[in-house]
Order: C-alpha cells, then sequence, then structure tokens
C-alpha cells in the first residue's frame, strides 16, 4: 500500500508555510540573523512539539516564527517545503501564509510575500509543483486588525486566489470576520475557514451563511449535525482534512477514530492534508500512509481522496481535469 500511495498525484490544499518550519532551517536561519530562540538545539524543539492544544502548539509556531526577518527567510521556507512535498508526488499545492504573524514584528508585508511569492515560481520551475497562495487572517486579533492586513495586501492581490481564517478557533467564530471576508470577495477571492476543529458545527454553518466559504478547513465537526452534512454534501464543498494534525492536537485520541472513512462514506469531498507538518508529525505522504494503516481504507478509497484533492482546489477546469485523470490512470 506505501508504495501505491506513492504513487498517486496530489495536491495539498491545507498547509500553513510557517508550520513546515524544521527545527533544522529554523536554527539556521536564527544563527544566520543572529536572533535568540529559546531552545538550545534541534532535538530539544522536537522534545517540545508535546501540544495538549491547540494553543500549546500556537505558542511554540510563533516563537518559531520570530527568527523570520528577511525575504530570502521567508524564501528558504517556502522551497524547502516544496522540496520537501515534491518526494510525495504532490502536483499542485494551495498554502496559506499568515502575514500578522510577522508585520507585528516589524516585517513589512513586502519582505514577506516577495520572498513566499520567488519560491512559488521557482518551486513550480526545479520541481514541477503549481501554486496557488491564500492570506490568512489570525481570528485571535480584532477585525480591525484583518482590515489593516487586507489594506497592506491590496497591491498584491494578483498574487493571491483566496483569503483564509487560522489560529484559535474556540471563541472567536467566524461571524466576528463577516465584514473583512465580504470585501475580500468583492475583490474577486475565493474564501475558505478553519472551522470545526476545535469550534462546534454552530461555527461550520457560520462559514456557510455568513461568510459564504468556497472551502472548509478541517470540518470534523460538521459530522455532529445531519443536517450540516446534508448541506455541505448539497453545495458541493470540500474539505480539508488533516489527520495526523488532529491526532497531536487532540482532536481525535487515536487515528482508529479518525472520521475520515466516515466522511466519504456520507458523500463529503473529504482531503488529506499535513497542515503544521513540521510540528504534527508527518507532510502529506505521511498523512495518506497513517490513515491507510489505521482505518479499512480500499486503494478506491485512496484514489478518491486523491482525486479529491484536486476536485476541490482552484484550479481551472481543465487543469483538473487532467491531474484527475493521472491519480486514476494509477489505480
Amino acid at each position: 500500500m506505501d508504495h501505491f500511495i506513492a504513487q498517486l498525484p496530489k495536491a495539498e490544499l491545507h498547509l500553513h508555510l510557517e508550520g513546515s518550519f524544521e527545527p533544522e532551517l529554523m536554527f539556521a536561519i536564527a544563527r544566520r540573523n543572529k536572533v535568540d530562540i529559546p531552545y538550545q538545539s534541534a532535538a530539544e524543539v522536537r522534545a517540545a512539539y508535546r501540544f495538549a492544544n491547540l494553543q500549546d502548539f500556537l505558542d511554540i509556531y510563533y516563537a518559531g516564527a520570530s527568527v523570520l526577518l528577511h525575504e530570502q527567510d521567508f524564501y528558504d521556507l517556502t522551497h524547502a517545503y516544496l522540496k520537501r512535498v515534491a518526494a510525495d508526488n504532490v502536483r499542485h499545492v494551495e498554502v496559506f501564509f499568515d502575514p500578522q504573524t510577522h508585520t507585528s514584528r516589524g516585517v513589512p508585508f513586502a519582505t514577506v510575500i516577495d520572498g513566499i511569492w520567488r519560491a512559488l515560481q521557482d518551486g513550480e520551475a526545479e520541481f514541477g509543483i503549481t501554486s496557488k497562495l491564500i492570506l490568512s487572517f489570525l481570528r485571535h486579533l480584532p477585525e480591525e486588525a484583518a482590515f489593516e492586513t487586507f489594506k497592506q495586501a491590496e497591491p498584491y492581490l494578483d498574487r493571491f486566489v483566496a483569503v483564509g481564517l487560522d489560529s484559535s478557533e474556540v471563541g472567536h467564530p467566524p461571524a466576528k470576520f463577516a465584514n473583512v471576508f465580504a470585501a475580500a470577495r468583492a475583490a474577486g477571492l475565493k474564501i475558505v475557514v478553519h472551522a470545526g476543529e476545535e469550534g462546534p458545527p454552530d461555527y461550520v454553518w457560520e462559514a456557510l451563511d455568513v461568510l459564504k466559504v468556497d472551502r472548509i478547513d478541517h470540518g470534523n465537526r460538521s459530522l455532529e449535525d445531519p443536517k450540516l452534512v446534508e448541506r455541505i454534501v448539497k453545495d458541493g464543498l470540500t474539505l480539508t482534512v488533516c489527520p495526523l494534525s488532529n491526532l497531536k492536537l487532540c482532536v481525535v485520541e487515536d487515528l482508529t477514530q479518525h472520521p475520515i472513512k466516515r466522511m466519504l462514506e456520507l458523500g463529503l469531498r473529504a482531503t488529506v492534508n499535513s497542515d503544521d507538518p513540521a510540528f504534527f508529525g508527518g507532510y502529506v505522504g505521511d498523512n495518506f500512509r497513517a490513515i491507510a494503516a489505521a482505518l479499512p481504507l480500499t486503494r478506491a478509497d485512496l484514489v478518491t481522496l486523491a482525486a479529491n484533492s484536486f476536485a476541490g482546489s482552484f484550479l481551472s477546469d481543465e487543469e483538473k481535469t487532467k491531474h484527475i485523470a493521472a491519480v486514476y490512470a494509477t489505480y
């Protein structure tokens, strides 16, 4: 089965670039920039990756991001991710980045976007991986801060396909950001939102009805509400599911309890993604292998998950058709 998974062409639709920051690269950039971090070695950082909840993870996540200061840092971070997922036969990525994590430290928006953008262009030439970029707002901050970030992004809107919403979910419902997402949609951008990971099904309803999302990130807790499942299926929306992330953050106690098989049975367009692979113990291929080992997934299920990743992307219909055909050609 591992060989079969390796052969499957894949897209990744739920990846935070800052969450792909491997400790070795973190230390290299910290040394280059002469930035002190609260760990003595890469091994010590890895030992700290034991999270009780989402907030514990975010505390370490933001500490690591503090070493990113210059355009080359963001280039190196993005290029390292693309090089790694090329080994998993990833053909297309739609990646998040959190500008507020960096601009709040005085790093110019242009520094962040120029480094990431240059690496994405080089990644297509070097690895054959196409890409789209998603600007994410931090939901624990007020909507006014999101509007400020959106204003900073205006000169670069042609580089984005969508805006997203991430960070601490509980206590920060999607409706809190109704106005800024309306502005983003008016500017021609797609809408994606983290909902139903730790937050209740009501948050997913808000994402649908208030923010009018084009895609749902996570969405696990949607299964608690049959009418919500029916709505998501009816609307043809994609769920960007992250199995190893769910395990690491205790969304599920064991991968044998993971709902992705049930999602497929219910007709939901579920996909497999890595979320923050440096922190959660695995990239896309690792996530596929982990759920294949834990759940009674057939080869047909794995093909469906891979095909869904392209069907749920923001690629053109022509590009989707080409990639999906390549997925089924491996079956």
